[in-house]
């Protein structure tokens, strides 16, 4: 089983970003995603940016693979994602079936959590597009992930999100904007000031969403540690962890001492706990609500 660590889905300063992978080069993760998947109007690094932090990750041993946005809003959007697939250099997660298109027969891509491939037939038609590896949709259960895999064709490989505040929905209008009263195009880039995502609470005060730009997300953070056992009895070939602005060495390295050993070590959950910021849950996983958590043995 391979580690992965997801796109950057917040919007962090320059140099901030530089460090965070310059430190992830040496963490134990196989497989690091790059590019701006949420937003267009986040600039603080290009196309180029991301390019150069590829080739510094692939020198210190790991796979880079650059993901598209989910949501294309302009002809500006569309014109970034055929430059991104057209790289010649690295692999594409496809976010989008416009970024399937723009490599399929081409070259060989990761299939996107967004593309919401929930059957084998979806698998069979992705794979003869070229794809190698699927991205399990984020509300799918342990036992709809088994049935699937039971006609998952040959030789494609299966990720699943296993680690971060679940990404849920994407709109056109700008939630962090709106929060501030700010129009979506003058929005003064205030995403930036929330490295982790902003917190919704209910009227009551409980923990609701989080919003990030045009993204919501869960409040609570997804984690799949202690359900390490059925991961590896299924088969899944990858595990996906969201980047945090803060102890993400610490996370990576208990789900990977989780993978080495088969399980989680004793206590592990509550060691992670405070290096959330938020509580853990994963019920989606046990067909459950996404905000439960369910202790497994």
């Amino acid at each position: 089983m391979q580690l992965a660590l997801g796109p950057l889905l917040y919007y962090w300063p320059r140099l901030t970003v530089f460090d965070f992978y310059q430190a992830a080069a040496e963490w134990p993760v196989d497989i690091v995603y790059l590019g701006e998947s949420v937003c267009s109007r986040r600039h603080e690094l290009r196309l180029s940016d991301w390019l150069d932090i590829a080739r510094m990750l692939r020198d210190a041993g790991k796979t880079p693979i650059l993901s598209t946005m989910v949501l294309l809003e302009s002809t500006a959007d569309v014109g970034n994602m055929q430059k991104l697939v057209n790289n010649g250099e690295f692999m594409v997660e496809a976010s989008d079936m416009g970024a399937v298109r723009g490599v399929a027969g081409k070259q060989p891509f990761v299939a996107g959590p967004h593309l919401n491939l929930f059957n084998a037939d979806a698998l069979e038609w992705m794979a003869s597009l070229g794809a190698t590896r699927w991205v399990m949709p984020l509300e799918m259960t342990r036992e709809q992930l088994a049935t699937v895999l039971q006609g998952k064709p040959e030789g494609l490989q299966t990720e699943v999100f296993a680690f971060g505040r679940l990404p849920l929905a994407f709109s056109a209008r700008c939630f962090t904007a709106r929060h501030y009263n700010l129009p979506k195009d003058d929005c003064g880039f205030r995403c930036i000031e929330h490295p982790d995502g902003l917190l919704l609470n209910t009227r009551e005060g409980e923990a609701f969403l989080t919003i990030n730009g045009i993204q919501t997300q869960s409040a609570r953070i997804h984690s799949l540690l202690t359900d390490m056992p059925d991961l590896l009895a299924l088969g899944v070939d990858v595990l996906r962890l969201s980047p945090q602005s803060q102890h993400m060495d610490q996370v990576v390295a208990a789900f990977d001492h989780a993978r080495r050993e088969g399980r989680a070590a004793p206590g592990a959950l509550d060691a992670l706990r405070p290096l959330l910021p938020a509580a853990p849950c994963n019920g989606y996983w046990h067909g459950k609500p996404g905000m439960d958590l369910v202790l497994t043995a």
